[in-house]
């Protein structure tokens, strides 16, 4: 399941940098809406996905709340997911 959760904040993670670094900016300057659409679809199932491993994880492991709010955190951020992959939950994979 950890593994799981680690791809999913992955692709969660370059999701959002596509998002809003790429095709927000060739809505609103260059008026192309399609790959907002794909992508913006995306985004919000991996966000959803992110969400719900998060808590079935944290649950599963028996973490702490303070886990939890940081992970769930990190979703909201622009590279949070890659960061919370690196510090919480690789080190954590490696020793499985």
């Amino acid at each position: 399941m950890l593994k799981i959760f680690r791809i999913t904040a992955i692709l969660e993670g370059v999701s959002y940098i596509l998002l809003f670094g790429f095709t927000m900016p060739l809505k609103y300057w260059a008026g192309i809406l399609e790959p907002n659409k794909v992508v913006g679809y995306a985004h919000g199932c991996l966000f959803i996905a992110y969400g719900v491993l998060t808590l079935v994880v944290c649950w599963s492991k028996k973490w702490s709340i303070k886990r939890f709010i940081v992970l769930f955190i990190a979703s909201l951020l622009p590279f949070g997911t890659f960061y919370a992959d690196k510090k919480y939950l690789k080190p954590l994979d490696v020793n499985a």
